[in-house]
This record gives C-alpha cells, structure tokens and sequence, in this order.
C-alpha cells in the first residue's frame, strides 16, 4: 500500500510531465491546441494544490477566510466610527453655538426690566 506522501509525489511528478507535454505541443503543434492543453493542466494542478493545502493543514483555507473578513470587517467599522464621529462633532457645533440657561436667564430679566421701566 502506497502512502499519502508517495501518491502525492507521483501526482506531483505527473503533474510536471504534462505541463512538459503542454510545452513540447505549443512548441510542435498549433500554439492553440498547446495553451489549451496547458491551461487544463494549470487549472487542474491549482486544484490539486489547494486540495492538497486543505487535507495537510485543515484549517488553512479557514483561516484565510477569517483573515479577509477580519479584515473588511475593521475597514467597515473604522469607517462607521468615522461617521459617527463626525456626526457628533456636528451636533456638538450646534450645541455650543445655542446660548446657555444662564444666558437665556439673563435675556429675559434684560427684557422683563426694559419692559418695566418703559
């Protein structure tokens, strides 16, 4: 019985052999029936790769995922944050720019006593 690292070293190997086959057909038949060739092998080697990745270390592919949406996650958040920030400033401004109690207070005994004095 064959181990899991020697049928992977051979598909390896296999692997090799036909993108050398995709080579020789470019270089001996029509350029397009070789790329065509060459893409079958590229794409079904990509494959085996990332089947590869995921049976050795079973939490790679989950890992990477959790890094990209880690990622877009913090990018959203600093950018709500940003906004709400904003927004608060905004309300702030307005705040500091209506007058204060001690100032409405002051206005109205200002005009209650220019209204008793006419």
């Amino acid at each position: 019985m064959l181990k899991p690292i020697h049928v992977d070293a051979i598909v390896d190997l296999a692997y090799g052999a036909l993108i050398v086959l995709a080579i020789v057909l470019i270089a001996t038949l029509e350029f397009g029936i070789g790329i065509a060739f060459g893409l079958g092998v590229f794409s079904a080697y990509v494959l085996h790769v990332v089947w590869k990745m995921a049976r050795f270390d079973p939490d790679w592919m989950t890992q990477a995922v959790e890094e990209t949406v880690e990622e877009a996650v913090d990018e959203t958040v600093e950018k709500q944050i940003k906004e709400v920030q904003e927004q608060v400033q905004a309300v702030d401004e307005r705040v500091d720019r209506r007058p204060r109690e001690d100032e409405v207070e002051e206005i109205i005994e200002d005009s209650t006593e220019n209204e008793s004095d006419q």
